[in-house]
């Protein structure tokens, strides 16, 4: 016995229903896997299940979307699958479609109903993380949670390796160690596909002298588990009883080991961006899953190396968007713009200055220059108003696992590109330029007053950033510097400046700043001591 689906009747037999007007029917405001369309109950459709099918194919043709026929419902209507989560905009228009249909009595989105309380971990130390749920200066991250937690996006953290942590494991994917510099590796061997940090602690002097012809570094240096730190504040699993949560997660991390002792070359690095965005590189195995989104919470003062803007540019074409830390030079004696800063000044990436616990620019954060702010934390007054996230208390070799409160521009960046692998699970689709302009248009303006220099857009907020993402950004047209995809003027084969110094000798890496109190002007009595 065929049972009619439910729709209007104008003979008054059957199911019915008020049609739905496509001009007043609901569209997607998030990503949609299902759809439910219910036919009038004199068409075919309502009666045949061939009939159904042949017309949920021809709407497939249409649309190049993967559509199947699931089953009917109770009430008789059709549950259509879309092979997978889709665009809230690619949803709307295959609405559109089934509407158009005289047939058709309404076409609406398979919606997933949630309890509506917000999201609070039982990570034991989340409600030390202010950066992600503190209302004027926080991320807003929570709210963001309640529509996803970053399921399905690949971020590369280009960045020192990683040590074990029971609070990352879970999300660790396999990553790439890229040093070719055998002091910097600290490792024993050349590059292979181990990005496991084996601790980048140096002694006075170890790494050479600077133009002066001090000492570098000025005094010991322990190691410093930076990547491990962006990791934790990226995508640290939540919910698992331990430690704490990360902005996205349920996100991947891919660790791509190009800094170590004494910092990292600029060609090292490059390479990583390569290897990141799933380019071919000599010596390592491919990548199987190149990232989503490339964290590169590293730079030094100069002009953006050629080879590098090809690397990025490469990167943004691969569908990879780049994030870059602003810099740690906005409290020198002379401060430095965010443009004087690399790679924060190369095009086709998103720079982000870091804010303080107060809303205001951090003391350290370089300026003007910049795309968006994200919290970074400053630990002059209290160690509590740093940025809390996974650490080992090893000061050479790796140790015991521990959590460490940081501060920088590093964690600034990884804040944001937690939330670019919260935008991209809830709208794959999105290019890395929808993605900047989402991610600027929705931020909470920063009063000149609590950002002097000027800190792009404003503070990030991840709840307003992940809705516009889920309903689908338009495109923000072809800024000559936005990450657009297309390549910029600066990734050519022209050679570096004479005067720029061989890309070898270049090192780059971690602001020593960002390591704590006892790095920046903060009495080295607030430095928290290491637990082991």
């Amino acid at each position: 016995m065929t049972t009619a689906m439910a729709g209007q009747d104008s003979s008054g037999s059957g199911n019915s229903a008020s049609p739905v007007s496509p001009k007043s029917a609901p569209t997607a405001l998030e990503p949609v896997s299902d759809l439910v369309i219910a036919y009038k109950s004199k068409a075919e459709e309502a009666h045949s299940e061939t009939a159904v099918r042949a017309g949920i194919s021809a709407a497939a043709a249409k649309t190049g979307l993967k559509l199947s026929y699931e089953r009917r419902l109770s009430v008789g209507a059709a549950l259509v699958s879309l092979g997978g989560a889709q665009p809230a905009r690619d949803v709307t228009k295959l609405m559109d479609y089934f509407r158009a249909d005289p047939d058709v009595a309404y076409a609406v989105p398979n919606g997933r109903m949630q309890a509506q309380s917000v999201t609070s971990p039982d990570d034991p130390r989340f409600a030390e993380q202010w950066s992600l749920t503190e209302a004027k200066v926080g991320m807003n991250v929570q709210d963001a949670w309640g529509t996803t937690t970053g399921e399905g996006v690949t971020v590369a953290v280009v960045d020192d390796g990683i040590a074990k942590h029971s609070d990352l494991d879970a999300n660790v994917i396999q990553g790439v160690d890229l040093l070719s510099d055998t002091l910097s590796a600290n490792d024993g061997d050349g590059r292979d596909d181990d990005p496991s940090d084996p601790g980048n602690g140096v002694k006075k002097g170890e790494c050479g002298k600077d133009l002066k012809g001090n000492p570098l570094p000025a005094e010991d240096e322990p190691s410093s588990w930076h990547g491990t730190h962006m990791a934790g504040v990226i995508a640290a699993p939540s919910d698992n009883g331990n430690g704490i949560a990360g902005v996205a997660p349920g996100a991947k991390l891919e660790p791509v080991r190009v800094t170590g002792r004494c910092g990292g070359n600029d060609a090292d690095i490059s390479d990583g961006v390569m290897w990141a965005a799933g380019e071919h590189v000599d010596g390592v195995s491919d990548n199987q899953t190149p990232a989503n989104v490339i964290n590169m919470s590293l730079g030094h003062e100069g002009e953006c190396p050629p080879f590098m803007q090809s690397a990025i540019d490469k990167a943004v074409q691969r569908g990879s968007t780049v994030v870059v830390a602003a810099g740690n030079r906005g409290g020198n004696d002379k401060p430095v713009d965010a443009s004087q800063f690399t790679p924060a000044n190369c095009k086709n990436i998103i720079t982000v200055a870091a804010t303080d616990r107060e809303g205001n620019r951090a003391e350290y954060s370089n300026f003007g220059s910049v795309d968006i702010a994200a919290p970074g934390g400053d630990m002059r007054k209290n160690v509590g108003d740093g940025i809390l996230s996974t650490f080992n208390s090893g000061t050479g070799a790796p140790d015991a696992e521990n959590f460490r409160f940081e501060v920088g521009t590093s964690q600034a960046t990884a804040h944001v590109s937690g939330l670019i692998a919260l935008m991209l699970s809830a709208s794959p689709e999105l290019t890395p330029a929808e993605i900047k302009t989402a991610i600027k248009a929705n931020a909470r303006p920063i009063s000149p007053d609590k950002c002097d220099g000027g800190c792009g857009a404003g503070l990030a907020d991840a709840a307003k950033a992940v809705a516009a993402a889920a309903k689908g950004v338009p495109g923000s047209g072809s800024p000559s510097d936005s990450a657009s995809g297309a390549p910029s003027d600066s990734a050519s084969d022209a050679p570096a400046s004479p005067d720029a110094p061989p890309a070898a000798r270049r090192r780059t890496g971690p602001d020593p700043k960002e390591r704590g109190p006892a790095r920046t002007s903060a009495p080295a009595s607030t430095t928290p001591a290491r637990s082991r």
